[in-house]
Formats: C-alpha cells, sequence, structure tokens
C-alpha cells in the first residue's frame, strides 16, 4: 500500500453544514469513505491556508481517486488534491543512471 496525501476545501454547503451541526465528526467520515473502499485513513486534520483539510491515508492511487470523486460529486467539498508519497532518494539513484547516457539534443 502507498502513503497519500489528501487537501481540500469545504464548499459553502460544506460550510453551512458544519455551521449547522458543529459537532460533525469530519474524521469519522472520512474514515467511513477510506474503509468503504479498502484504503485505511492515518489521520484528518484541519489546517489554515489554502485547503482546509489534510487527510493521510494507505492504500491505492485508484481508492483515492475514488473517494476524491464521490465526495466532490456530493457537494460539500472542493479542489481535493491527492499527493502520493515518494522515495525521493530511490528516485535520485534511477536519476543518475538515467543523466549517465542522456543526451540534450544537439549533442
Amino acid at each position: 500500500m502507498s502513503k497519500f496525501f489528501m487537501m481540500g476545501n469545504f464548499t459553502q454547503q460544506g460550510f453551512s453544514g458544519l455551521v449547522k451541526d458543529p459537532k460533525s465528526d469530519r474524521a469519522a467520515a472520512a474514515n467511513g469513505c477510506a474503509e468503504s473502499v479498502g484504503a485505511k485513513m492515518i489521520s484528518y486534520t484541519y489546517v489554515r491556508g489554502q485547503y482546509d483539510f489534510i487527510v493521510q491515508a494507505e492504500g491505492s492511487f485508484e481508492q483515492m481517486a475514488a473517494i476524491k470523486l464521490a465526495t466532490e460529486a456530493s457537494g460539500a467539498l472542493k479542489n481535493i488534491v491527492i499527493c502520493e508519497e515518494t522515495p525521493l532518494n530511490d528516485i535520485a539513484s534511477h536519476a543518475t543512471k538515467v543523466s549517465s547516457s542522456y543526451k540534450k539534443p544537439g549533442e
């Protein structure tokens, strides 16, 4: 399983629901979404800044994309960005091999 970070925003409809029920447990809702597709939610955090929340989860990209599709289709969320954790040192090792044989145009 891969680790993912999903950041997003509430819509006006989503914020209206939170004002109507400020005790609404959105972490439980996010966990239910993850479980419904066989993924695992690790954390759910409200943040201040460009996004309203960040969810850390484990699963496949397809599972994360399904969560994005369904939750944005509900009208309560928008702008969900899916970021996958990557092994940068491994990627750099491969890049070293590629750079030793790659020739730029005109060389």
